[in-house]
């Protein structure tokens, strides 16, 4: 019986360790910028990544872990930025916007049987992702004195990225499928 459960505490154990792990990643992931009015970054593959790889509840705590690590002042967002600002800044929008894709997973994960409703739980998180972004960036710059209709700002803020995002997300995916098959050959 004792080993039982000192074999929970492990696991437990493991999947915090992952889920702080897989913040890291993200944060790591935000440092790898293409500079624009929307930065170009690797966000998005690291919290897919993190939904794929730990599943939809590990993988959203993993997500808001990383955002409130931003919030607290440490550099994970992009640019090395960090703080409150940042999340109610311009771009600020798509970062909140990862909590939304990641329950949109969550919420979906029980459906997600085949590769197919797994691209449409992601596609889905995704596209609350952009709409909150853009609404939030929209706001923000009428507020400092810069219009954007809806038509320029999507096609400033997620036109651009609609492709790399689905490369990212394909990636995770295939990343996640290797990294699950040595994870679980570590635990045999």
């Amino acid at each position: 019986m004792e080993s039982v459960k000192s074999n929970k505490a492990v696991s437990k154990l493991t999947y915090a360790a992952f889920t702080a792990l897989t913040a890291a990643i993200i944060a790591v992931c935000a440092w790898i910028t293409v500079p624009g009015p929307v930065p170009f970054t690797m966000q998005t593959f690291g919290v897919f990544l993190a939904l794929r790889l730990l599943g939809g509840k590990r993988g959203s705590i993993s997500v808001a872990l990383y955002i409130l690590l931003g919030a607290a002042g440490l550099p994970v967002f992009s640019g090395f930025k960090a703080g409150i600002g940042v999340l109610i800044g311009p771009t600020g929008g798509y970062i909140l916007g990862f909590i939304f894709m990641a329950l949109i997973y969550l919420a979906a994960e029980k459906a997600l049987v085949n590769r197919v409703r797994v691209y449409a739980a992601m596609i889905s998180g995704l596209s609350v992702c952009y709409a909150f972004g853009t609404v939030q960036f929209i706001f923000v710059m009428k507020t400092s004195g810069t219009v954007y209709g809806a038509v320029q700002a999507l096609m400033l803020c997620v036109v651009p990225y609609i492709i790399p995002d689905i490369l990212k997300m394909i990636l995770a995916d295939l990343t996640a499928a290797r990294l699950g098959t040595a994870l679980k050959k570590l635990h045999e």
